[in-house]
């Protein structure tokens, strides 16, 4: 036994040995064939002293100390891109792609499994490109930012935007690929229900607009994650109408203020109201209590809004006082996390933002909870340390079918929950991570069934991955793939098959392949 157990051992050894000198000859090849059509000066390895500082540029989540890349790419044309994809697939190496690095598990810059990858860093390609005003239309790059789009388009016209998330710091390509729910969903939608056209890098390397690519990828690229089909480049994006003018209110109530009515009465109204107004809650422990803040954007003056919620939510007891009336990119920096109070200017200013550890999960809620309940809630986010940040649908929200796009998260849906912890040890990480699963599951009685819904640019592992990074376990990834995208899972697993059947476009949570005897 002791010699078969050597033998095993040896075997295991020069197996590791033959893989490590396989993937470093692969690499070698990969390096040689892009430097023949890039510049080196795009090309990070570790050797290099400014690789961490390109790798660490713009993670948020401090959680993933996980193997790094081989070599990170950032590209300065669409060319660099297609020779990436070119040499990668002809050496056998895995990519991930980055445009922001908000995604909340890493899943753009790491692999939790060690597979051998390159990191395409679309940082620079950043161009947004506003046509003609009377247009309406725009071309944005992968690796702008929210706030450098919604700035360059306020430059134009201040009568133009785009609904997209409060973060602008967050990367474009990501934000749009899964979706993109900001504060201005319930007049026009997600982001990406106002794309009309794309470019995308394929498995060989072709640069494919919305015609070429044909409806049906053009069709998964909205909203079923873009990096599951190709690098996609830039996007093709109606703009919309703000008024000049938009108000804008925060109002914090603490729970012996009553805060728990308030709430309860949202849950009934904020679906309902006009299109034109959109209210939010963020729940946050403090010591002892819990604050309920409501934040809201109105497209329209102070005054109007004022008799809105006077008629409908009454209960608040807004008065003008309460209110600000400002330009609808004002707006913008008023909700951002970091640059209230700042000029518009700062959305372009790319400066470097706080890191810290985190975990968020998110549920989609259909019927009001109870009362009873939510008093239950506060309790657990105050044991917890668990913020909530609860965002109306209904409106245009739940006037689109569900499977006009992946997205399927539409008609009947009150609103969404993101459940958000942080903290700043790492050594916590395990311990903070299993409360807010605690949370999630207590969370159970009072959320969406059958599947349990969550949403896919709040990626959560914990609702299950592949397995092995580039794993084509279709029946597997159902765990997670109906949770994101309900009965449009099965769709965008065929379109997979046609348009990557060799799955080179992967991760944890990817899109597996379903390739099928005949196409639907």
């Amino acid at each position: 036994m002791e010699f078969i157990f050597f033998k095993c051992q040896v075997a295991l050894l020069f197996l590791s040995l033959w893989i490590g000198f396989s993937v470093s000859t692969s690499f070698d090849e990969f390096l040689d064939c892009i430097s023949k059509t890039t510049l080196s000066n795009i090309v990070f390895t570790p050797n290099d002293t400014l690789y961490s500082t390109v790798l660490q540029s713009t993670i948020q989540n401090l959680r993933f100390d996980t193997p790094k890349p081989l070599a990170i790419i950032t590209p300065l044309s669409y060319s660099h891109v297609q020779s990436t994809v070119i040499c990668s697939v002809q050496f056998g190496l895995n990519i991930r792609i980055r445009s922001g690095g908000h995604d909340y598990e890493g899943l753009s810059y790491t692999s939790f499994d060690h597979t051998p990858f390159i990191l395409v860093d679309l940082n620079q390609l950043r161009s947004v490109k506003v046509d003609h005003p009377d247009t309406n239309t725009a071309w944005v790059e992968s690796g702008a930012t929210l706030g450098e789009l919604s700035y360059w388009v306020s430059q134009k016209s201040n009568l133009l935007g785009f609904p997209a998330g409060e973060c602008p710091s967050v990367g474009v390509g990501g934000q749009i690929s899964g979706g993109g729910f900001g504060m201005m969903a319930r007049k026009y939608g997600l982001s990406v229900d106002n794309v009309i056209d794309a470019l995308v890098v394929d498995v060989s390397g072709q640069i494919l607009d919305r015609d070429s690519m044909g409806e049906d990828l053009f069709w998964a690229i909205r909203g079923g994650g873009g990096a599951s089909f190709g690098v996609i480049l830039s996007w093709k994006i109606n703009l919309v109408y703000v008024p000049p003018i938009v108000t804008v209110f925060s109002v914090s109530k603490r729970l012996d203020q009553g805060a728990t009515r308030l709430v309860n009465k949202w849950q009934h109204i904020a679906h309902n109201v006009t299109e034109d107004l959109f209210i939010s809650l963020l729940v946050t422990p403090d010591q002892e209590e819990n604050i309920v803040t409501i934040n809201s954007l109105f497209l329209g003056t102070a005054n109007e809004l004022v008799n809105i919620v006077s008629d409908g939510f009454p209960e608040l007891g807004l008065q003008e006082k309460d209110c600000m009336e400002m330009s609808w990119i004002e707006s913008v920096v008023y909700f951002s996390i970091y640059l209230k109070g700042e000029s518009v200017d700062a959305l372009v200013e790319r400066r470097p933002w706080p890191k810290t550890y985190f975990k968020v999960k998110s549920d989609y809620v259909k019927k009001p909870i109870p009362v009873e309940a939510l008093e239950e809630i506060w309790k657990w986010c105050l044991q917890e340390n668990v913020k909530l940040m609860l965002e109306p649908h209904g409106g245009k929200m739940s006037q689109i079918d569900e499977s006009a796009i992946p997205y399927p998260h539409r008609e009947g849906n009150l609103y969404i929950i993101q459940y958000i912890m942080s903290w700043d040890d790492d050594a916590a990480s395990e311990k903070r991570a299993a409360s807010m699963r605690r949370i999630y599951e207590k969370m159970t009685p009072y959320v969406s069934v059958n599947p349990r819904e969550a949403y896919v640019n709040f990626r959560d592992l914990d609702l299950g991955t592949n397995g092995s990074a580039c794993c084509t376990n279709y029946g597997q990834a159902m765990s997670w793939g109906r949770r994101y995208f309900k009965g449009n899972f099965k769709r965008l697993a065929m379109v997979k098959g046609i348009v990557d059947p060799t799955n080179f476009f992967c991760n944890e949570q990817s899109i597996p392949p379903l390739v099928l005897s005949r196409s639907y």
